[in-house]
């Protein structure tokens, strides 16, 4: 279980299909806004969550705005650390060719929850020797 302010009208983030990995994040907004070709926007959707420790939440783009409009998310993914409780935000970009606009309550991303390990360093003299090695972008695959 999740805590969560909702400072919206619209329903809590639920899952489209009951496979879907990401809850629908909703845009919060007191009017529609245009977001034009290449502006970023921080596209509030008034929620604040407390997540559990070993938890995180990653922001995603929505596969259909990208692909229709050149709409996604910039930091892709966005993480939310389980110790902040600050207003739950998504930076939207435009990589499209035409302004788009955000409507209030509008589906703008996605939200995976996630559990997550922390690691710790072991500083080494040498790493273990693998058939990969030290190539690098494009070397273990086509491209």
């Amino acid at each position: 279980m999740i805590r969560v302010i909702n400072e919206s009208p619209y329903p809590l983030p639920e899952y489209a299909t009951p496979h879907s990995a990401g809850l629908d994040l909703r845009a919060h907004l007191p009017e529609a806004v245009v977001l034009q070709p290449g502006e970023r926007r921080l596209v509030p959707t008034g929620l604040r969550i407390a997540l559990p420790d070993g938890w995180e939440a990653q922001v995603r783009p929505r596969s259909g705005l990208a692909l229709k409009h050149g709409v996604t998310v910039l930091n892709s993914p966005g993480t939310i650390d389980a110790d902040y409780r600050g207003p739950v935000g998504v930076i939207l970009v435009n990589h499209g060719s035409e302004a788009f606009e955000i409507t209030p309550g509008e589906r703008i991303a996605q939200l995976i929850v996630a559990r997550y390990e922390r690691a710790d360093w072991l500083r080494v003299a040498e790493l273990d020797a693998t058939e990969r090695g030290e190539g690098g972008f494009g070397h273990s695959g086509r491209g």
